[in-house]
């Protein structure tokens, strides 16, 4: 398309590819400057009922101002093709100043404060950006960050009835994105949040989550989470837990670790809630590295990442500590108060049976997560040993993964004692290594022709 001219906008040169279209520098005749012409792929606009939807989506994002978000000029449909003009940023891409080690860690938190302080401006419009990654992410020459597609990943989503706010599963989410143009969604789901890996709506927390990899990737030179395949990495989001960025890197100030472990909890409640409070975090780390002081981790943010692993690690929710706890008063007064003996073995006997009953609960969960997901004509077996399930599949396709995890996280929300349980998806054994897997204890079902 170079050197054509759709609508008042003469193409110039081609600029880069995504998962959406094609990128162009354009010059606007109207107004004689430049912009970045963005072309729609034709496959993601067909839809008669989605395409508005994005429009309009498109169009509230248009509307942000602010020096972080390039602003969206345009957008339109000629000769059936649709585009969006958008500001040209001049610079170079954040993986490219990762790439090229350019970035140092004055530079790296000055970009993140930008990008938070531009999130916030976003997310209090009810904007959220769904595909923050460090390709995405523009820094000019002067070292002015600009964030890129702000609100326009909305197109990669299909047209559904429910709202941002709502928390309800929607795995039709992710496995749209694996069908859509794999290059490019494979290296956005590195950046994924663990809602958005498990299919479920989406919180201005998802696009916090994302920044917190942008920051830890700046700061470190690696990306967080990492697997051997997309289906890995995943299960590395949605699971694993990062190794603190002081411990990559020995000369990092310990209130980044605090700060960026702080964006990458598992639990969007258990995150920055909204990005004006990582900015205010940001600007005062900011100021203590140009002043060269130390700061140390405060009692009191110790006292609160101790709170934040204690819920994200302990099994037992607010609601069950408080049963609980109810339980062993009751038994205390039973004990101290005077009652016959007789009744009081009565009291133990039931309370042996409530006992075996939740202790149980487990097993019995778990034998329904069997047989749903043994129902899977992928599946070729699934071994248990103590809180580690491994599901083989002869492929691991992305409804089989969202299906598992949605059913582990509902057990695992279920439980009243023990650890939760983890899962792995596994189809890369070779056949000496499933043999081995049939040999060893913990197989609870293996398909009739494995």
């Amino acid at each position: 398309m170079i050197n054509k001219t759709i609508k008042h906008y003469k193409i110039e040169k081609l600029l880069g590819k995504g998962g959406m279209g094609v990128v162009y520098r354009a010059h606007d005749t109207r107004l004689d400057r430049p912009v970045a012409l963005k072309v729609l792929k034709a496959d993601l606009t067909k839809d008669p009922n989605r395409l508005p939807r994005f429009l309009r989506e498109a169009r509230s994002a248009a509307a942000i101002t602010h020096p972080a978000i390039a602003q969206v000029y345009d957008i339109d449909e000629a000769e059936g093709t649709t585009f969006i003009a958008m500001e040209y940023v001049e610079g170079q891409t954040v993986s490219q100043l990762i790439a090229n080690r350019e970035l140092d860690l004055a530079g790296s938190v000055e970009i993140a404060l930008q990008l938070a302080e531009g999130l916030n401006k976003a997310h209090k419009t009810n904007i959220i950006h769904r595909d923050i990654k460090s390709d995405n992410i523009m820094v000019t020459r002067d070292g002015h960050a600009k964030l890129l597609d702000f609100g326009l990943a909305k197109l990669l989503k299909p047209d559904k009835s429910v709202t941002e706010t709502q928390t309800a599963p929607d795995p039709k989410e992710t496995e749209t994105m694996f069908q859509t143009v794999a290059g490019t969604v494979i290296g956005t789901i590195a950046y994924m949040s663990p809602e958005q890996a498990r299919g479920q709506a989406i919180k201005p927390t998802s696009d916090i989550f994302s920044l917190g990899i942008v920051i830890y990737e700046m700061v470190t030179g690696e990306m967080p989470f990492k697997g051997d395949s997309p289906l890995d990495t995943m299960h590395s989001i949605a699971f694993e837990e990062v190794r603190p960025v002081t411990v990559i890197r020995k000369n990092l100030p310990p209130e980044l670790h605090r700060i960026v472990s702080r964006c990458l909890r598992k639990r969007p409640e258990n995150r920055y809630q909204n990005a004006g409070d990582l900015a205010s975090d940001l600007k005062r780390l900011k100021h203590d590295i140009e002043s060269g002081v130390q700061r140390s981790i405060s009692p009191i943010h110790r006292l609160q990442e101790l709170g934040d692993w204690l819920k994200t690690s302990l099994p037992f929710s607010p609601k069950n500590i408080a049963t609980a706890a109810i339980i062993l008063i009751i038994a205390a007064l039973l004990i101290i108060t005077k009652i016959h003996w007789a009744n009081l073995l009565w009291l133990v006997i039931v309370g042996l049976m409530i006992y075996r009953y939740i202790r149980n609960r487990k097993n019995r969960m778990l034998k329904r997560f069997v047989a749903k997901i043994s129902k899977f004509p992928d599946v070729r077996a699934i071994s248990i040993r103590e809180n580690q399930i491994t599901v083989i599949a002869e492929k691991a396709q992305a409804k089989l993964y969202i299906r598992i995890n949605s059913l582990i996280d509902s057990i695992n929300n279920k439980l009243y004692i023990g650890k939760h349980l983890e899962v792995a998806v596994r189809d890369d054994l070779a056949p000496e290594e499933f043999q081995n897997i049939l040999r060893e204890s913990g197989v609870v079902y293996v398909r009739n022709d494995a």
